[in-house]
């Protein structure tokens, strides 16, 4: 996981005044910029983390003085782009996202003033291949997911080729001989963001030429290992995992990708395949042994705290024992805790308000 700081001077070091109109007197190279003054919170961002999100604005909304907050459903990378496009009421103060910031989205932030980015780390959760239960649970490993999916994959000792796979018995013949069709998320979702990092390129990754190419061209190598096959096999099925659930039911031979939390939701028609010899379950993501797992964020603007009501106090709710500990109730829901020290770390960020940072 890439290691990210902002530097990010506050608004009052760039000579903000914001008054009762929630007006920036200045701003950069002196525009106005206009802060937060709606009554409730805004929040878009990623698909998987929707369903907790969702959950604690409910229970803030219930058991505080505060607005329920508002939760919308946008992908990671489509939150992000709202999130970073400026400062006010129409723009949203948080974003949440199934993969960490970008370098790119920090700079696109920075460019439009918001300058100080609050990050909150919530749990992990593991990106599954499921299907339905009417039929056989899959055993594959990395590379097999990655010879599914690719655009181009290894021919010889060294060639390659457009992927010529139909079926899974044409990868590996212990796979059974059906179609390959797997459906999944669009390119704006940290989810997909996150599966070809881990399972695609982790697969891709078993060959050694391709590996060896990552040394000495890496945008070559991550287009061969990151670009999925365009030619029916993939299915993008939008930002709700949900409808994907539902059409596995529907197709018993087709397979989804999503996050572990709408597994196991749905535990009772739909199973995750095997990756490399491990289950995906919660034990087995929350101890690293399950190889298609990630971080869970959300990202706060921390120029709108004491704008919009409320901010601080549900950043608190979210990651309190209750909500995001070893047995909060977002872990009925299935987020996989943080470790209790890694937790508490988290805890300390959050109660400093610490804006993350960059060289």
């Amino acid at each position: 996981m890439m290691s990210i700081r902002i530097i990010a001077a506050s608004l009052l070091s760039l000579g903000m005044v914001v008054g009762p109109s929630g007006l920036a007197a200045e701003g950069l190279s002196g525009a106005a910029v206009q802060v937060s003054n709606r009554d409730h919170i805004k929040i878009v961002g990623s698909s998987t983390v929707y369903p907790f999100s969702t959950v604690v604005a409910e229970n803030f909304g219930r058991t505080t003085r505060f607005k329920t907050p508002i939760v919308e459903s946008t992908g990671s990378g489509g939150g992000l782009k709202l999130f970073c496009a400026g400062l006010g009421a129409h723009y949203p103060d948080i974003t949440n996202a199934s993969r960490r910031i970008k370098k790119s989205e920090i700079d696109n932030c920075a460019e439009n003033g918001v300058t100080e980015i609050i990050e909150v780390k919530i749990g992990y959760d593991g990106i599954v291949l499921a299907n339905s239960r009417k039929n056989p649970k899959l055993e594959v490993s990395l590379r097999d997911v990655f010879q599914a999916l690719a655009k181009n994959v290894p021919i010889g000792e060294g060639g390659l080729q457009a992927n010529p796979h139909q079926t899974w018995a044409d990868i590996n013949p212990d796979l059974p001989s059906i179609k390959i069709e797997i459906m999944g998320p669009p390119p704006t979702s940290g989810t997909r963001d996150a599966f070809v990092e881990l399972a695609m390129e982790g697969g891709c990754n078993t060959f050694p030429f391709i590996k060896a190419l990552k040394g000495t061209d890496k945008a070559a190598y991550k287009a061969l290992c990151h670009t999925i096959r365009e030619d029916g096999v993939f299915i993008e099925a939008g930002e709700n995992d949900n409808l994907i659930v539902q059409k596995l039911n529907a197709n018993p031979d087709a397979f989804g990708v999503f996050g572990f939390s709408f597994l196991d939701q749905n535990i009772d028609t739909v199973q995750g395949a095997l990756v490399n010899g491990v289950e995906p379950s919660f034990e087995r993501i929350a101890d690293g042994a399950y190889p298609v797992s990630r971080s869970l964020y959300f990202y706060v603007k921390k120029a709108n705290i004491g704008q919009t009501p409320g901010i601080a106090e549900y950043m608190q709710e979210y990651i309190s024992d209750k909500a995001s500990g070893d047995e909060g109730y977002l872990a009925d829901r299935g987020l996989i805790p943080m470790q209790p020290a890694e937790h508490d770390d988290w805890v300390d960020k959050i109660n400093n308000l610490e804006p993350l940072t960059v060289d």
